[in-house]
């Protein structure tokens, strides 16, 4: 277990639901990945790397819900700047990606 945080420091992170609206591979990556750009609604469009590829096809990714947090400072990854961090359950070495139960508004809280 990590250290405990407080309730003050878990409002600070923002996580919300977006849309990926464009995957592409990503061959200068260290660790084989996608390029990923989300939809976030009012907040715009954010692109992230997701090292995602052994459970997932590029085509199974368009246009599924994923959780983000995107309130990290960007993140230069080779030649590409990810922007937000999509969120995922580590299962052994494979990332599950977390998404809504229902489908939800892009931009949307999580609490």
């Amino acid at each position: 277990m990590n250290d405990t945080i407080t309730f003050e420091d878990f409002t600070k992170v923002d996580i919300r639901v977006g849309t990926i609206i464009e995957v592409n591979d990503f061959p200068e990556a260290r660790n084989p990945a996608y390029q990923l750009t989300i939809d976030f609604g009012d907040l715009g469009i954010k692109k992230s790397s997701a090292q995602i590829t052994t459970l997932y096809k590029k085509e199974e990714l368009l246009n599924r819900q994923i959780l983000a947090v995107i309130n990290f400072p960007k993140k230069q990854i080779a030649k590409f700047m990810s922007e937000c961090l999509v969120l995922g359950a580590v299962d052994s070495k494979d990332v599950i990606l977390l998404k809504p139960e229902n489908k939800v508004k892009n931009g949307s809280t999580v609490n």
